[in-house]
Formats: C-alpha cells, structure tokens, sequence
C-alpha cells in the first residue's frame, strides 16, 4: 500500500475512533494538523489533501514544524492533531495527558548524504562509524539544530558513537543551522557537507542537489511517524467535537 494511502486511512481511523466521523460536524470544521517540514518537504501533504476532503467533508490547516516545535503546538493549543517522528517526546506527551490515541503508522529510512566524492570515507560505514569519521576529518557536518525528530535522532547517533553534544557542538566542522529539512539539505549541497535527512525529503529534492546517499536503510536508522490527537479536556482551544 502506497504510503499517502496508509496516512489518509490513519488519518480516516484516528478520527473516527475519536466520534469525529459525523457528516455535519465534519463539514463545517477545519482540522488543524502541526506537522514535521520533513512530511511537509516530501510532498505527501499535498498529495494527501483532495483524497481526504472527498472522504471526510474535512478541510485541513496544516503548519509544517520540527517536532519538538509540533508537539509544542498541542500543548498551548495551536493544534488538533500533531504528526510528529520524536517517539521519546511523543509518549511524554501522551503521559503527561496532552494526547491520546497515538498511532504509529508508518515509516521510512534517516540517510546520511554529503559530497559525490565523499572526502570523509564513509561510504559503507555504519552511522556510528560515519559521525566519527566526518567529525575527525574535519568535513562539514550540518546539523537541523531544530529540536525536530531528525535532530534528536542526529543526537542519538553521536551518542552511541561515543560522543558528547557539548563537545560535537564546539567542532569548527559543525554546523548547527536551526531550520527545516529542505534548507538544511540545500545548505549541505551549496557548502559541500553532510547531513542526515529523512530518505522521502531526499527523494523530493534529489535533482537539485550536489548530494549522494552514503549511509542508507538500517535498523538504526528507521524513522517512524506518529499521529496524535490532542486532548481537548486537557488543552483549551482545541476543537472540541473532536473528543467527542
């Protein structure tokens, strides 16, 4: 199943659990969705959009964030509903009480890119082995520096690979650029560096870019998305109907 199916049908069953299947509530609503500018980037949102009004009636705002900055979104109630790929920050959030129903309904792969010629050497190499490499060789690591998932994820990596963040942080190779994954990926390709990215953005801007992927699909390297309602007894100004 093609994964704008699999979001629409999730999209589709999460509502309805939530008693948000009713006609005449439906058409009169828009649904706010916060979601990662990695989703945003790829183009699945706009692929998704006319199937999911013709099915359910909805019209759906959507503003594209990091994750940390989505979940943010359902706490102060600028959200009905996140898709987010931060599963730590996803569960404090449905234990904290801010959602419920979270559904986790697909996935894809975190690569890392860089240079054609790859001056670092890390073709091949896990993505434990390829941080350490790009950081002792003095190529430019780009970083999101957003607090979105690929950032806490990038942070997971140079953990495992025996390195503290204050240290990687102070490299002059390291790059903390503070913006979505399409920035982030042009930047990498117009200074010549590296970046971990989801593969779908990747994809979606491949021919625009001086970049090659270099490390690819692993068990360490998956990247599952989410999808989570708000809880309106919890958050005021969400859309109620919704937790009915």
């Amino acid at each position: 199943m093609k994964k704008t199916q699999v979001l629409v049908l999730a999209l589709l069953l999460i509502f309805s659990v939530m008693g948000c299947a009713k006609e005449e509530v439906i058409e009169e609503k828009v649904l706010r969705l916060t979601t990662t500018t990695s989703v945003n980037d790829s183009g699945l949102m706009d692929s998704l959009m006319g199937p999911l009004k013709e099915d359910t009636g909805m019209s759906v705002e959507i503003v594209s964030k990091g994750s940390g900055a989505a979940i943010e979104d359902g706490r102060i109630g600028n959200a009905d509903v996140i898709l987010v790929h931060s599963p730590a920050a996803e569960k404090e959030f449905v234990e904290e009480g801010f959602g419920v129903e979270r559904k986790t309904f697909m996935h894809n792969y975190f690569v890392i890119v860089g240079p054609k010629d790859d001056p670092a050497g890390i073709k091949g190499l896990s993505a434990e082995e390829a941080f350490k490499a790009i950081i002792e060789s003095g190529e430019l690591f780009v970083s999101r520096g957003d607090e979105s998932g690929t950032h806490k994820k990038e942070e997971n990596i140079w953990k495992s690979a025996g390195f503290e963040m204050d240290a990687i942080v102070g490299k002059g190779n390291y790059n903390a650029l503070g913006d979505g994954m399409g920035a982030t990926l042009t930047f990498s390709s117009e200074k010549g560096g590296y970046t971990l990215t989801d593969l779908s953005t990747f994809l979606s801007m491949e021919s625009d870019l001086a970049l090659d992927v270099l490390v690819d699909e692993s068990d360490t390297l998956k990247n599952e998305y989410s999808l989570i309602l708000v809880n309106p007894d919890k958050v005021k100004g969400t859309n109620p109907e919704l937790a009915k």
